[in-house]
C-alpha cells in the first residue's frame, strides 16, 4: 500500500499536475478556436462553393486545427511525438493497402467536388439509375430514385461512367418520334404539329419547335418533332403533347400506321389474297 502511494505521489507531483492543467487548457482553447474558425470559414466559403463542399471544408478545417492543439497538449505532457508519428505512418500504410477501394473513392470524390458536374438537388442519370442527388460525400453519392428508392453510387463508378445531369440547364428539349402513313401529306402533318405546340401553354415559343423528316420506315413516314419546355414542366409537357397529337390526328383523319407485311409478286400485281378456312 505504501509503495502504491509513493508511486502515485511520484506520478502526480506538482510539476505533472501543472503540465496536466496546461494540456487541458490547450485542448479547451484549441476546441474553441477550431469551432470558431471553422464557422467563420463556412460563412466565407459558402458564397463560393456548394453546400456539400462548404460543409466538407468546414469539417476538414476544424479537425486540422484541433489536431494541432492535440499534438501541442501531448508535447506539454512530455510525449515523444516522433514515436507517435512513426507509428501513425506505419498504420497509415497498412490501412492504405487494406482500403485501396476506399482510397480510390475518396480521390474520385475530390475530383467530383472540384468539377461540380452536379450539386445536391440535381437529377442525374448513371447507367439505368435516374434520381435526385441527396448528398455528395467523400466515398459515395446518395441518390433517391423517382420510385422512392435509396441508391448509393461509389464515387469511382461516377468518375468512370457517363453521368447525365438532367437539371443542369433551365430548359430541356422534348424529342417526339412520330410515324404517319405513306398516303399523308407531310406538309399538312407539319402544320398540325405546329398548331398543337402553339396551343400548348407548356411549350416555349423560343427556342422554336423543330421539325425533321427522318426518312422512310417499313410501314410509315418517320418524323421527329422537338419542342422546348422549362425543366420543371418537362414531364407534364411530354404527357400532354402525345395526348394532344393523338387527338389532333384523329380529328384531321391522319393515320398512325402499325407495322404490317404485304406480299407482292411484282410491281404491277395485286397482293396475294389470303383466305382462312376451317378444317372439316
Amino acid at each position: 500500500m505504501n509503495e502504491m502511494w509513493i508511486y502515485l505521489n511520484h506520478l502526480f507531483n506538482a510539476d505533472m499536475v501543472v503540465k496536466l492543467i496546461r494540456a487541458v487548457a490547450i485542448l479547451i482553447v484549441g476546441y474553441s478556436l477550431a469551432k470558431l474558425f471553422s464557422r467563420f470559414c463556412l460563412q466565407f466559403i459558402s458564397k463560393l462553393f456548394t453546400q456539400q463542399t462548404s460543409q466538407l471544408i468546414q469539417r476538414g478545417t476544424y479537425y486540422l486545427i484541433f489536431t494541432l492543439f492535440v499534438f501541442s497538449a501531448l508535447l506539454e505532457l512530455g510525449f515523444n511525438l516522433n514515436v507517435l508519428l512513426g507509428a501513425a505512418s506505419v498504420l497509415t500504410v497498412a490501412i492504405g493497402f487494406a482500403s485501396q477501394t476506399s482510397a480510390s473513392n475518396f480521390i474520385s470524390g475530390m475530383f467530383l467536388m472540384a468539377e461540380r458536374s452536379f450539386i445536391i438537388g440535381d437529377v442525374i442519370k448513371v447507367g439505368n439509375t435516374v434520381g435526385e442527388v441527396l448528398s455528395i460525400d467523400l466515398l459515395s453519392v446518395k441518390v433517391r430514385t423517382f420510385d422512392n428508392l435509396f441508391v448509393r453510387l461509389p464515387n469511382e463508378v461516377l468518375i468512370k461512367s457517363e453521368v447525365t445531369t438532367l437539371t443542369k440547364f433551365p430548359i430541356r428539349r422534348l424529342d417526339l418520334k412520330i410515324g404517319v402513313a405513306y398516303k399523308e401529306n407531310i406538309n399538312r402533318v407539319k402544320g398540325i404539329l405546329e398548331k398543337v405546340a402553339f396551343d400548348n401553354p407548356l411549350c416555349l415559343e423560343e427556342p422554336k419547335p423543330l421539325y425533321i423528316f427522318q426518312g422512310f420506315e417499313d410501314s410509315s413516314l418517320s418524323l421527329q418533332f422537338s419542342v422546348w419546355a422549362k425543366r420543371e414542366n418537362f414531364l407534364d409537357l411530354k404527357n400532354s403533347m402525345y395526348e394532344e397529337i393523338k387527338h389532333a390526328f384523329d380529328n384531321e383523319n391522319i393515320e398512325i400506321p402499325f407495322p404490317h407485311l404485304s406480299l407482292y409478286a411484282g410491281n404491277n400485281t395485286d397482293p396475294f389474297p389470303i383466305k382462312i378456312t376451317k378444317d372439316k
